[in-house]
């Protein structure tokens, strides 16, 4: 026994030194790692330093042989010009200074009058590197040009360093001194970059203009990509590339002053700066390596008793869910609804034996769920009806509820309700809609004969008020008007007979109530059925009526027509019509407007109808009047000649700040005559 407690005390030493060695490790092999890091940082602000200094260098150096260059346009043979003395002067100049390849005299119009590569007096041609020489006739200042083309006359690839030779504020030549092609690149060589690291000067075109390395076939072709990007993107900075050999370099760049927008660039070999942090990631893996091992061991034992009981656990709760989903199978079997999720990111849907029953895909309601695409669904549904259930259930998002109504496909076309909502699920990745089928075939087939019928009453209702409206304007409207001729002839006869007078008055007075009663006669036949509805169209018949009410009541009125004014179909026509006139008669009966807007608005798949007053308005959640409710049962009417056509009445209102309703109604192009 007490061997077995030594033991028990000798293992548990061991996993304490193990346990206390783990954090001892890791944070010996952080510490290299943080001076790894370290080292790198200092290596990139050397050779910051650096570039600093190779800029400085060749600046100045630059700089020198502009003065120089500026030194010799004020010479003054050229003040003649003497071209012979300026000759032997210049070239005096160029044999003292060996990075100059030669010294070109430019007229204002670029030709060259005088190169020291060909006698005094040869045919010359026209100046390389216009772009430079356009400039300085524009800035009259020297400028440093980048690497220009092959030269006619020199065979090289030359840089150009122009200065403007001015005499009385006239500009009489441009001195040209042609660097040649490797002077640039050892001004760059002597400027103290250290061993193994890169060195590049571009042009603002990104042409290379000197290099540390390679540069008798580099120099005036095109820099890397990576270079040509970052002089695009600022006049500093830094980024990764690779030396024309496959070297990778990190480079620091800045440009140059004193030239057109030349930049140098410095790149230190990627392997030279990142061999300590590589060698102290080494270390830290190892270190790692060996904690994870010692963590092994320490956690060993503890892992398998966390399993075990994980094990357990899962056990329990994949019984608590069988549980569940037969509760919830026996639930909707007996409810006989059909259920089904969609994972809308991969259009895959989970559906019960029902509800592939209620689809037509199955012949029995079996208990088992069969997975399947969107695809195959959507194909069980009525091709007209496809694109809305899609939309719904592809559409939703967050917590928004679903509820579309669909008929599935021929031949048993059976009506159907999709019942449901969404909800992000993490783990498949997006939204899941759980959902749903209700049978609804017997009530949405009541409810759309119920439409046919309330649509054939309304088009006898409008029947009856054309034939109501033709008679009492073809047959009373007649007689009324044979009435008043007829009082005519006898005011006339009257008139002939001596002493008539009161006779003549209360034979005016029935003239007058005759034409009353035909203007009554009018009217109530153009509230019946306007002709204008039938003859102009619902855009012409609201205009007259909004002018004949405004008139009536004094309300000013607004009408404005939006979109295209063709005909409409007839039954459209007559509902709008009639939902304006019921709204302009709640208008005159309770708003007590001082002004009301009427806006007919076409749209490609919908007219829109917008009535704005500026009167009391009402509360929306009772829509009753204080005379006992007529206002409710106007829009009630409104608001059923609405959902006939299947359209929609909103209602925007408030106690006394007016009230404006918008109606939609569905117009398919097909139906439509424009």
């Amino acid at each position: 026994m007490t061997s077995q407690k030594a033991s028990a005390a000798r293992r548990s030493l061991v996993l304490l030194v193990m346990a206390a060695a783990i954090p001892l490790i890791l944070f010996a092999g952080w510490v290299v790692f943080l001076n790894a890091r370290q080292a790198r940082t200092d290596s990139r602000l050397a050779a910051l330093e650096t570039l600093n200094r190779v800029v400085g260098r060749l600046s100045s150096e630059l700089g020198l042989q502009v003065e120089i260059a500026e030194t010799l346009a004020t010479s003054a043979s050229l003040d003649a010009p003497d071209l012979d003395s300026f000759y032997i002067e210049a070239l005096r100049i160029k044999q003292a200074r060996p990075l100059w390849e030669t010294i070109e005299l430019v007229d204002p119009r670029g030709n060259q009058v005088l190169n020291l590569l060909r006698p005094i007096g040869a045919d010359l041609g026209a100046t390389a590197d216009r772009e430079n020489f356009e400039r300085i006739l524009t800035t009259r200042k020297a400028a440093i040009g980048g690497i220009g083309p092959i030269g006619p006359i020199s065979g090289k690839r030359l840089v150009a360093l122009r200065a403007p030779v001015e005499r009385h504020g006239e500009l009489k030549f441009v001195l040209t001194v042609a660097l040649v092609p490797d002077a640039v690149s050892q001004i760059l060589k002597g400027a103290g970059a250290p061993p193994g690291w890169v060195g590049v000067v571009v042009d603002a075109k990104g042409n290379i203009v000197a290099r540390t390395i390679g540069e008798p076939f580099e120099l005036g072709r095109p820099a890397g990509a990576a270079v040509r990007r970052a002089i695009s993107e600022g006049s500093e900075g830094n980024y990764t590339g690779a030396t024309p050999d496959g070297v990778r370099v990190d480079s620091i760049f800045k440009e140059l002053p004193g030239t057109s927008g030349w930049s140098v660039h410095l790149g230190i070999p990627t392997d030279q700066l990142d061999a300590p942090v590589r060698r102290s990631a080494i270390v830290l893996a190892s270190g790692g390596a060996v904690s994870l091992t010692l963590g092994m061991a320490l956690v060993w034992f503890t892992a398998r008793d966390i399993s075990q009981r994980r094990l357990e656990q899962e056990a329990q709760a994949a019984l608590a869910l069988k549980a569940s989903e037969e509760r919830r199978r026996i639930m909707v079997d007996a409810a006989d609804l059909g259920v089904f999720s969609l994972t809308v990111s991969t259009g895959e849907v989970i559906a019960s034996g029902r509800a592939l029953q209620m689809l037509q895909l199955s012949d029995e309601a079996g208990h088992e769920d069969l997975t399947l695409a969107l695809d195959r669904v959507v194909d069980a549904i009525e091709p007209a009806d496809r694109a809305a259930v899609r939309n719904a259930l592809l559409h939703c998002r967050g917590d928004q509820a679903v509820t579309v109504d669909f008929r599935t496909a021929s031949p048993q076309a059976h009506w159907l309700r999709v019942n449901g909502r969404c909800s992000h699920r993490p783990d498949t990745g997006g939204e899941v809609v759980v959902a749903v089928l209700v049978d609804i075939d017997d009530s949405k087939r009541a409810e759309l004969d119920r439409q046919r019928l309330l649509r054939r009453l309304g088009k006898a209702e409008e029947d009856e008020r054309k034939r109501l409206s033709r008679e009492l304007h073809d047959q009373i409207g007649q007689t009324v008007t044979g009435l008043l001729l007829g009082l005519k002839n006898v005011e006339q006869a009257i008139a002939q007979l001596p002493g008539q007078e009161g006779q003549l008055d209360s034979l005016h007075a029935l003239q007058a109530l005759a034409s009353d009663i035909g203007r009554d006669i009018h009217q109530i036949a153009a509230d019946l059925r306007p002709t204008a509805l039938d003859d102009l169209g619902l855009y012409k018949a609201v205009e007259a009526f909004c002018s004949e009410w405004s008139r009536r009541f004094g309300v000013s009125t607004d009408v404005q027509t939006l979109g295209r004014t063709g005909r409409l179909p007839p039954e459209v026509e007559s509902a709008i019509y009639r939902a304006i006139q019921e709204a302009l008669i709640n208008v005159a009966k309770h708003a007590e407007a001082r002004h009301v807007s009427v806006v007919l608005d076409r749209r490609e798949e919908e007219l829109r109808v917008i009535v704005e007053d500026d009167g009391e308005g009402f509360d929306s959640n009772r829509r009753a009047s204080p005379d006992g409710g007529s206002q409710r049962l106007g829009l009630s009417f409104i608001e059923e000649r609405m959902s006939l056509l299947g359209g929609t009445l909103a209602i925007e209102t408030e106690p006394r700040h007016g009230t404006t309703l918008f109606m939609t109604v569905p117009v398919t192009n097909g139906s439509v005559s424009s």
